[in-house]
């Protein structure tokens, strides 16, 4: 008797929802009891093995097998960490079902997300420009850096936004080369939290509690191309002028939703306090503000 493995089965224990298993001809899948038993290092090597197999046929064969590699890992590798309405821990998923629309719609994934919105000294905002290969919202501008705190302790610790600010710091290395010392995590100020839905095509969305973080610090930027495709530091007018390019449809400019929803309800009101050297008195954490 022989027992097949289901290749995803190393991502099965890590998930707050159930995965499927899937099934497997590959030789490489197939192992016998019998022989698991006698030969202990075959089951040692069970977990190596599965990952091999994963990404050597199931990735070739699955949908999406066009997606960029760099995507396609951090969505099935990465788990964020979801919530409810209320902002309360409620579970985690993988990235890919988190932004699959079909999830969002059937079972309401909401989950938590953060948006840093960076200023050097001459209060000019950094925005990126999100690289080609990005699953949801690719070339789009957007604000300094978006991303999730992931399902790890560090980033799930509530206490002063301590988990968000250790993922921001992360993900501002990640994405833009920022150090972790051009960033210190206690630099971050919380501003507010919003939730929306956007939809990014027919296939993949966001539904997201997003937490506004503003920083205020001059830093070296080396973008990872995987992830970044331009930046650019802006003052409030030049901004303006992003706007106006966006909603005339010039130069095929895109900004991204969450970032507009920003723009338009807080952005340049924060940016004043910025100026003023007052962005503490705004900030305001016990409101959800629910965005459309």
């Amino acid at each position: 008797m022989t027992l097949t493995i289901g290749a995803r089965l190393s991502f099965f224990p890590k998930s707050h929802h159930h995965y499927p298993l899937l099934f497997s001809n590959s030789p490489s899948l197939r192992f016998s009891p019998t022989s698991l038993i006698s030969s202990p290092t075959s089951f040692a090597s069970l977990p190596a093995r599965l990952s091999l197999s994963f990404h050597a046929s199931t990735m070739a064969d699955a949908p999406d097998a066009g997606m960029d590699a760099v995507q396609r890992r951090l969505m099935f590798e990465d788990e964020c960490i979801l919530v409810d309405e209320n902002d309360r821990v409620v579970g985690h998923d993988t990235k890919y079902n988190c932004h699959l629309m079909e999830k969002i719609e059937s079972e309401n994934l909401l989950h938590r997300a953060f948006s840093v919105f960076l200023f050097n000294s001459k209060n000019e905002l950094l925005l990126q420009q999100r690289s080609a290969t990005k699953v949801t919202f690719p070339l789009v501008w957007t604000n300094t850096c978006c991303s999730h705190p992931l399902y790890r302790e560090s980033e799930l610790i509530d206490e002063n936004s301590l988990g968000v600010r250790n993922a921001a710091q992360r993900k501002l290395l990640d994405e833009l080369g920022i150090p972790a010392e051009d960033v210190p995590v206690d630099q971050f100020i919380p501003l507010g939290r919003i939730l929306y839905k956007a939809p990014s095509d027919g296939k993949w969305g966001e539904h997201e509690l997003d937490y506004l973080l503003f920083t205020i610090r001059d830093v070296n930027v080396h973008p990872n191309p995987d992830e970044v495709a331009d930046i650019k530091y802006v003052n409030q007018e030049q901004l303006k002028e992003l706007l106006r390019k966006a909603d005339a449809g010039e130069e095929g400019l895109k900004l991204s939703p969450w970032f507009r929803l920003v723009v338009d309800n807080f952005l340049f009101k924060w940016w004043d306090n910025v100026e003023k050297g007052t962005i503490k008195e705004a900030a305001d954490m016990k409101t959800i503000h629910r965005l459309t």
